[in-house]
């Protein structure tokens, strides 16, 4: 089972990419994903020697970072060098070789940079349908606090999904941030009237907040919620300073109505300023959740099931219990399993079931051991 299976990681040979490379291993290894490098260089070389030594040169950097990823334990598939418009070629690659999420660093900016989002880094979210991981120069692999904003709109439900999942992988904490906007009026006779109604819309705001939540399986995950008033990106940018937030996942277009190849308002202003590494998120998840209900290997089926129960997926993990005790009924870890999942769901009843199936199976586990002792001594 692999919630991750491909990361297209885009290198562009920086002094950065050693970071880049690192982060990629990291997140390569937390969901045992394979790691596919690109690079791009530039078509317009008419000088064939120079073209040839880039080629060459480039051949040699990628192989040079794919032994690296190798040795650390990581698949990998042949390195891809392109020719081309840098985003455009990378956007296809990911579409081609169907890749989870596109890896690639902020670009070379200091810190004192107002926008410190390079241009191809900015034009990849603007255009891939696929999610984004920016990766901010000197920031290691090391998330502890995930923040991710949500407005309701079907892209941050597809972010907070995602981010769920991640917090779990990272034993992350996960702070889901809301923002609502505040009312202003210059008169001074309608400010009670004003007043009154930027609160109305506070306990409305939270009240939508609480139902959008109600949507996502929180279980045993260490988490809190916010709202904040204010401008969202505004508000966001300070969330991320307050909690000391190590990665920023948001979906690129909200309530807007924006077509898909362009940001969110709000997405934009943050993701050109934000300190931290980040993942966007537009119509396509990071997670993709594909099981092989044809594997009848019975310890793998546990494995997945016990991996899917810490990941959330309580539903997903029954069932892959229930595969198991379809290859030995009597599996008492898969029962013992099942159990406490449905702990984990509130439905008392079942947990009660297999409960009594466990002590069923020993009781029927230590009967057959008496027997066979029996029919050692005695013959029938």
């Amino acid at each position: 089972m692999k919630l991750l299976e491909k990361i297209l990681l885009a290198a562009d040979f920086s002094q950065s990419t050693d970071n880049l490379v690192e982060n990629a291993i990291g997140l390569a290894k937390t969901f045992q994903s394979q790691i596919i490098l690109i690079h791009v260089l530039p078509d317009d070389i008419t000088n064939e020697k120079a073209r040839l030594l880039l080629n060459d040169a480039a051949i040699n950097q990628l192989e040079l970072i794919n032994d690296k990823i190798k040795s650390e334990g990581v698949e990998t598939d042949n390195p891809i060098l392109e020719y081309g418009n840098h985003f455009d070629k990378i956007i296809k690659t990911a579409d081609n070789i169907h890749a989870n999420v596109i890896v690639i660093g902020a670009g070379e900016k200091t810190k004192d940079d107002v926008f410190q989002l390079g241009t191809t880094a900015e034009k990849i979210i603007r255009k891939s349908t696929k999610p984004v991981w920016i990766v901010k120069n000197n920031s290691p692999l090391d998330v502890k606090n995930i923040l991710c904003p949500v407005d309701f709109s079907t892209e941050s439900k597809r972010a907070l999904k995602n981010a769920i999942i991640m917090a779990r992988r990272f034993n992350a904490e996960l702070i889901v941030l809301s923002v609502y906007e505040m009312i202003y009026s210059d008169s001074l006779k309608l400010k009670l009237d004003w007043e009154e109604e930027t609160e109305y819309i506070r306990l409305e705001h939270e009240r939508e907040f609480n139902s959008f939540l109600e949507g996502f399986n929180l279980t045993d995950l260490n988490w809190d919620r916010e709202i904040m008033k204010g401008l969202p990106s505004e508000e966001i940018l300070k969330a991320i300073s307050l909690y000391n937030t190590d990665l920023l996942i948001m979906g690129t277009t909200g309530k807007s109505g924006l077509n898909r190849i362009v940001m969110g308002s709000v997405t934009e202003k943050v993701v050109r300023e934000v300190p931290c590494s980040f993942i966007t998120i537009k119509s396509e998840d990071i997670i993709d959740l594909r099981l092989g209900t044809k594997i009848r290997d019975i310890e793998t089926h546990y494995n997945i099931a016990k991996q899917l129960m810490r990941d959330g997926f309580l539903r997903e993990s029954i069932n892959e219990y229930k595969i198991c005790l379809s290859i030995n009924d009597m599996h008492i870890p898969s029962l013992h399993g099942i159990s406490k999942v449905y702990k984990k769901l509130n439905e008392e009843q079942r947990v009660q079931k297999y409960k009594s199936m466990v002590k069923e199976v020993v009781a029927r586990i230590w009967d057959k051991e008496i027997e066979d002792e029996i029919r050692k001594s005695y013959k029938f």
